[in-house]
């Protein structure tokens, strides 16, 4: 009897962590530990919010700007 609700209670316990989502695999959830990955996700959605915040195209000054190069000047010969 007492094994029956030590059971019973890990039984309600696991289908009230899988109610609320707990101990499930979530594909999405994913550790990105890619330096260079993160930073171009970070250009990248700093470039979407620029353009979604203007009614214009942005310039390519302005997109320079953004991305945080700097414009190359043309080498004396």
């Amino acid at each position: 009897m007492v094994g029956e609700h030590c059971f019973g209670g890990m039984a309600r316990r696991e289908r009230v962590r899988k109610l609320r989502g707990e101990g499930v695999h979530d594909q999405f959830d994913v550790t990105l530990e890619d330096q260079d990955l993160l930073r171009e996700v970070e250009l990248t959605t700093n470039l979407i919010i620029a353009a979604s915040e203007t009614d214009e195209h942005l310039s390519l000054q302005e997109i320079d700007q953004i991305l945080g190069v700097s414009p190359q000047h043309p080498q004396a010969s």
